[in-house]
This record gives structure tokens, sequence and C-alpha cells, in this order.
């Protein structure tokens, strides 16, 4: 059973971000279940998380509440992420909750990435901004991201395309990395400590620590 969460950063009820996260999310598991590949899926709405969100980056602690939260998207097989484009780039609110998650939550995650604006031009949104910082956080983003307009929500036959073909693109990545393994960052950095320590210790016992002279 592959796992999904929607991260939803609409800053409005109702929204056209959510909407938007809603179609893809249906067309994604449409696309599994027409593979033999049942999913479930959750959503993770930004918006009531708000205050939450920037009380951690102010000191540096989350809420039990976004534990929460990191904890489900830490244990998902996938991440659908949409965001609002301001000024060209994503929401403060959607870049904030990322900047916030803990290191490596989303290491070899698959991901797909949509947005909404107001008119076709905040389109490279996905290029220029989302897909960069997917690939920082070392998610595996799919090639195809979804950007819907405001006019794309009175006539659906474009955008609708856009999804399936976005969906059918995801699906087969979500298939081909099966269930994710996620990292544990705590042990991987005690093992490494604890190699180094040992491999100076061996250097110590043969003298080999000083050169010569």
């Amino acid at each position: 059973m592959t796992a999904l969460v929607v991260v939803s950063g609409g800053l409005r009820e109702p929204s056209s971000t959510r909407l938007l996260a809603d179609q893809i999310e249906a067309a994604v598991r449409a696309e599994l279940a027409r593979a033999n590949s049942p999913a479930t899926s959750s959503v993770i709405e930004l918006r009531p998380l708000g205050r939450a969100i920037m009380d951690a980056m102010l000191s540096g602690f989350p809420s039990k509440e976004l534990e929460a939260v990191f904890q489900q998207l830490a244990e998902a097989d996938g991440l659908v992420a949409v965001t609002p484009a301001f000024n060209a780039s994503f929401s403060g609110l959607f870049k904030s909750f990322f900047d916030v998650l803990p290191q490596e939550t989303l290491s070899e995650m698959p991901v797909l990435i949509a947005a909404t604006g107001g008119t076709e031009r905040h389109s490279l949104v996905l290029e220029h901004a989302l897909r960069p910082m997917f690939s920082y956080l070392h998610a595996i983003v799919s090639p195809t991201g979804v950007y819907a307009a405001t006019t794309d929500f009175g006539s659906q036959t474009g955008v609708t395309e856009r999804i399936h073909k976005a969906a059918n693109d995801f699906s087969r990545l979500l298939q081909a990395c099966g269930t994710r393994k996620r990292r544990d960052v705590f042990t991987e950095e005690v093992s490494e400590m604890t190699r180094l320590l040992a491999s100076t210790k061996t250097g110590d016992a043969y003298g080999s620590s000083e050169p010569a002279g």
C-alpha cells in the first residue's frame, strides 16, 4: 500500500490551491489503482499551522502539533506539494514549513510539484523555485509538474490534461521507487563518528597519526 501525503499551502477558504491538490491526489490514486498499486492519502493544510510554523522558526522547537505533522510526512512514500504563487515564487508560509522540517525528512521521497496563480506568467515557479528547493532537500522530483492559473478553473480541459499527465508520470515514479525506507540521520551520524574514532585510535596504535620528522 502506497502512502501519499498532500501538502496544500492555500491561504484562503475556499482555496484554489486546495482544489488543485485534491484533483491531483484523485488522479494519482486512480493511476496507481489502474496499476494494481492501491494507495492511502492524507492532506496537510498549512494555513491552520501558520502560527506553529512561525513559532518553530523563531524558537527552533516545533510544537507537538507540528511534530505530529512532521512524523506524518516522514512516514509517507510520496508527496504532492501545492503552493500559491506570489511574485513568481512560492508563498512564504509554504517555504517556511519546509524550512522548519527536520533534515532529511524528504530524502529519496518522490515529489509531485504544483502551483496556482492569478495568471500564466507565474508558471515558471515550478522550474525556478519548487524543483530546485525539493532537489536541495534530496527529494526525487517527478518530471512533470502542474500549474493552474485562475482561468484554468473556469475551463477545466487544459488543466485536466496536465493533471493526468503529471499523475501518470508520478505513479510510474512511485512504483519504480517502491516502499520508501526512512533515513535515520541520528544513527548515521553516530555510526560515522564511531567509525572516525575507531580509525583515529588505530592510527595512534601504530604511531601513524603524526608525520615523521
